[in-house]
């Protein structure tokens, strides 16, 4: 497993899957080991996958200043790999919560992304949050059978709860983030308790990560291109709100995979793959 030392002497790991171009992934969760991410549906037949363990996940070393692990001191240790790795222009594909350390990166650094892939993206970045609302129109596209009609039960719970919500509600709710809810789905789900570090993740979006107006401006000189990758059943985010942040970029387009979750390498892996290679290689 490779390793690198980034800009305050901590050492990250990441992991190499496949053979071809390079293609620069980072985890969501938020900060969650990028093992979760697997092959990214068979992504690996063309593609070589460098996935970035985030500082004090996975295989990486937890930094000795744990304020660092909210995103914004993220922002180089992707500039550290990317030097380490010898590439003076990168692809990038970055998942859920990730979406916003690529957004920053993006912001800071525009002239080093050639393609850049958001899949299913949080946008707090740029100030496009998802609603309660946004998520239970997508929990009750579901509704009409179990354990659907349960998880919606309890996902309004959770959010009338202000996304607190008991263990037990949360794991009724599980079911509204994959597109299917089968044994994959179920040990995909399961594994996040030991992939996760929950104390990274609470710091990760912490006061003052964000400066909206700054990132929004640095996107409109990004000239790379840049697919925004929603599902159609998933609630965080919308298709509209992807198609938001997709405009939010010079060439940025928006797609919608069919049947999706919040996971859809999962649920299609053959029209997931084929998608994200098909831009990377040709463009949108």
């Amino acid at each position: 497993m490779p390793t690198f030392t980034t800009y305050d002497g901590t050492e990250l790991a990441y992991h190499v899957r496949g053979d071809g171009e390079p293609l620069i992934c980072l985890p969501g969760g938020a900060m969650r080991a990028s093992e979760y991410l697997g092959d990214l549906g068979g992504l690996t037949a063309g593609r070589r996958l460098v996935l970035l363990d985030l500082r004090g996940t996975g295989a990486s070393a937890i930094p000795a200043d744990e304020s660092t692990y909210r995103v914004d001191h993220q922002v180089d240790d992707v500039e550290a790999l990317r030097v380490h790795l010898g590439l003076e222009r990168v692809d990038l594909l970055a998942h859920s919560a990730g979406g916003n350390l690529a957004q920053l990166y993006a912001a800071g650094r525009p002239e080093r992304i050639r393609r850049m892939v958001l899949v299913t993206p949080t946008a707090w970045a740029v100030d496009l949050p998802v609603t309660p609302e946004d998520r239970m129109e997508a929990a009750r596209l579901r509704a009409g059978r179990e354990p659907y009609d349960s998880a919606i039960e309890a996902y309004g719970r959770i959010l009338a709860d202000g996304g607190g919500g008991s263990d037990a509600d949360w794991e009724l709710a599980a079911p509204l983030f994959y597109g299917r809810w089968d044994e994959t789905a179920r040990a995909h789900c399961a594994a996040n308790a030991r992939q996760q570090n929950e104390k990274a993740a609470d710091a990760y979006a912490g006061a003052g990560a964000f400066d909206p107006a700054v990132t929004r401006a640095g996107l409109r000189r990004v000239a790379g291109e840049v697919l925004v990758l929603a599902g159609e059943l998933d609630g965080n985010p919308r298709p509209a709100l992807a198609a938001g942040l997709a405009a939010l970029f010079p060439r940025g387009v928006v797609d919608v995979q069919p049947g999706a979750g919040h996971f859809p390498w999962l649920d299609d892996g053959v029209w997931f793959a084929g998608r994200v290679e098909g831009f990377l290689a040709d463009g949108a």
